[in-house]
């Protein structure tokens, strides 16, 4: 049961920067492209590049903060439906150069970012 109190304070925790995050950077730097989004997944593949390896790495620690970070957190936080919600509507606006640029850019950063953040819990 204890688990499922972890993954709800993640998820909470995760729920709340998903919205602060999306907010600042929307209003920063405008809506006509999903900056917020965008900037959400890839930092959301940091986290979990991060974490995942990083916890993997060292048993000693708690296992409540798997639960607490990749799980929790991150899973609110991220938001691929989102992201497949905005290319989706870009594409039906007509914005198809944008919609493959927003698209493919999450894809390869995304990954370049998981990557990153495995590599980070590697070395710490």
């Amino acid at each position: 049961m204890q688990r499922y109190l972890w993954i709800a304070l993640g998820g909470a925790l995760g729920s709340i920067a998903r919205y602060w995050v999306g907010s600042a950077v929307g209003s920063r730097m405008g809506v006509k492209f999903p900056y917020g989004t965008f900037i959400i997944n890839i930092t959301a593949c940091v986290i979990i590049g991060f974490s995942i390896t990083y916890l993997g790495r060292r048993a000693d620690l708690n296992p409540a903060w798997r639960y607490l970070i990749p799980i929790g957190f991150v899973g609110a936080y991220s938001t691929f439906s989102t992201y497949e919600w905005e290319t989706l509507s870009t594409l039906r606006s007509g914005a198809f150069v944008l919609a493959v640029l927003y698209a493919a850019g999450s894809f390869i950063l995304g990954l370049a970012a998981v990557w990153a953040g495995s590599m980070l819990g590697e070395i710490i």
